[in-house]
């Protein structure tokens, strides 16, 4: 039995595909794959994935990542379970913050080694499996509140529906 479910994968280049398939096929029982990113969205109301592996651009000539960090806002407003790693051959270390900051759960530079590439799919699919407290999850969710409101308490406040006093006691308590 193959250890992990269902993986989707999204990129342009149909050799990608491919290697990505062969590289991975022996660690899921089921590998999906697109080239078109409008289809990402129906393809996941049709079939259950349990982790989207993600190329950044699609256009040709494009390569600042612009369309991956659309599409990850995207498919994680529809599918806020989903784990979603992005792909790229044009990384750099704003792209990959902006990346992780959007939601994206690692970043993975074209070339990759097979080894390093399963190890991180891997750690997100074993993390996505582990239950947090309910403290935890509070305290992600006020975490991810500040960092979008740039650090203004009462700007996080009025996002998260609370008074600025009690988010203040949360992270305090926290």
């Amino acid at each position: 039995m193959k250890p992990y479910g269902t993986l989707l994968i999204v990129d342009d280049n149909a050799t990608i595909l491919t290697a990505l398939t062969l590289a991975l096929e022996d660690k899921f029982e089921r590998i999906l794959t697109l080239q078109d990113p409008n289809d990402i969205l129906k393809t996941l109301k049709q079939e259950s994935a349990d982790l989207l592996l993600l190329d950044m651009n699609f256009s040709l000539g494009m390569n600042t990542g612009q369309e991956g960090l659309f599409w990850l806002r995207a498919i994680s407003k529809r599918c806020p379970e989903l784990p979603i790693v992005l792909l790229t051959a044009y990384a750099d270390v704003d792209l990959a913050v902006r990346a992780l900051k959007s939601g994206a759960r690692d970043f993975i530079v074209k070339p990759w080694d097979n080894e390093e590439l399963m190890r991180k799919l891997r750690d997100v699919l074993d993390s996505n499996n582990e239950v947090q407290s309910l403290a935890e999850l509070e305290a992600e969710h006020i975490r991810r509140a500040i960092d979008r409101c740039d650090g203004n308490l009462s700007e996080a406040a009025r996002l998260l529906g609370i008074t600025r006093q009690t988010l203040y006691n949360k992270i305090k308590k926290g």
